[in-house]
């Protein structure tokens, strides 16, 4: 997969060299290629923002320089590709967008500062996407969540492929609670049934402790989660259960 971003903070994204990201593109599983759209600016001065026609408080990435930026990017591959706005009106990202961007073979994050862009990018963007109802100084750390989130559905990039597929959220529900050595620490014991080997029967109480915590901390997933009766019936009884 290839991924360009556009931004005019190229250093903030070292973080990308890093971990499994960093491996992935050792393995030329990813390749990332950084922008500063600030060398596409004809301004002498290499100005990239200018105030608001009709005025307004702040200051507005011009067109110009990312226009120019993504001439070059379609250039050197006029394939179609995924171009997205990090943008605090977009869509919120979520786990299946996620999995649904690393399925491109291209993508392109346009990242940006000030107090928004020229309306004339809307033409170049496939996605407004954002990380939540705040704002952030910029899109660099949104663009990073985004790329780490979707890179671990890209085919080698974990050690286990199976992995992304049982994260929170996958399948609507937040992930069961897991352990390791040791069985006991300071009184605490590993519950008994993930040291029976039965793994039906395993795989039968993750379900429920994944039913359970999702209950407990994000309640509204439920709403669309896909339940069976049985599933309901263990929430109803731990609803009565907890009432006070």
């Amino acid at each position: 997969m290839k991924i360009d971003i556009l931004t005019l903070f190229p250093k903030m994204f070292t973080p990308l060299e890093e971990s499994l990201l960093g491996k992935a593109q050792a393995k030329q599983l990813l390749q990332i290629n950084i922008c500063d759209f600030r060398k596409y600016s004809q301004d002498k001065h290499h100005h990239v923002d200018d105030t608001p026609y009709g005025g307004g408080a702040g200051m507005l990435l011009k067109p110009q320089p990312i226009y120019r930026a993504m001439d070059e990017i379609n250039a050197v591959d006029s394939q179609k590709k995924r171009v997205i706005l990090l943008d605090p009106a977009g869509k919120q990202f979520n786990q299946k967008i996620a999995q649904n961007l690393a399925t491109e073979d291209h993508l392109v994050f346009i990242c940006g500062h000030y107090e928004g862009f020229d309306a004339r990018i809307d033409n170049l963007v496939t996605d407004h996407l954002s990380i939540g109802d705040f704002i952030i100084t910029g899109g660099e750390m949104a663009a990073m969540i985004m790329i780490d989130a979707l890179a671990r559905f890209v085919p080698g990039v974990l050690g286990n492929d199976d992995s992304a597929y049982s994260d929170s959220f996958s399948d609507g529900l937040l992930e069961y609670p897991q352990y390791t050595r040791p069985a006991e620490y300071r009184g605490m014991a590993v519950p008994e049934i993930l040291l029976s080997g039965n793994h039906q029967k395993i795989a039968q109480w993750r379900h429920q402790q994944s039913l359970l915590k999702t209950a407990q901390l994000r309640p509204d997933l439920l709403k669309t989660a896909q339940l069976t009766a049985e599933d309901q019936n263990l929430l109803a009884n731990w609803k009565a259960a907890n009432k006070k």
